[in-house]
């Protein structure tokens, strides 16, 4: 078993193509304003295997999902996953902006994964069950306004 104090193996994860292309863009958009999470976000998506909208499997976090996942801390948190814009710790919607929203993208129910806090320590969450978002396919289209061409 390797060292305590050594970083895991990050687990494999999918994305959508929707999810990776928005979030692509985001992350890059925060990359002078919050450089450390904007590159881990974009760490993420640059191992994430890239997969048709619908493709991914319903046990997959993405954003919209709500899941609940436990920690090395005890906490066992249902969370939702959102956009910067629709945050609200007090409702359990987390940012993909944040460090533990980054770790969770991607990743499929019994899955853990280490994550480093904005305080520099290292923590362990493991999800233990997902719920695929309402309207999958109109995360991308509830934001972006512009009539079709």
């Amino acid at each position: 078993m390797a060292p305590h104090n050594k970083r895991q193996r990050k687990p494999a994860i999918s994305i959508t193509r929707s999810d990776y292309e928005r979030l692509s863009r985001l992350a890059q958009s925060y990359a002078l304003r919050m450089p450390d999470v904007a590159d881990e976000l974009l760490a993420e998506l640059d191992r994430a295997r890239v997969v048709g909208d619908g493709r991914i499997a319903s046990e997959t976090v993405r954003m919209g999902s709500t899941l609940r996942f436990t920690s090395d801390l005890g906490e066992d948190m249902r969370v939702t996953l959102v956009f910067p814009g629709e945050a609200d710790i007090a409702e359990g919607k987390i940012s993909i902006l944040t460090p533990i929203g980054a770790a969770l993208i991607g990743l499929s129910a019994g899955q853990s994964i280490d994550w480093t806090a904005r305080d520099g320590r290292i923590h362990r969450l493991k999800v233990e069950s997902i719920e695929a978002p309402i309207q999958p396919s109109a995360q991308p289209a509830a934001i972006d306004l512009r009539p079709a061409t």
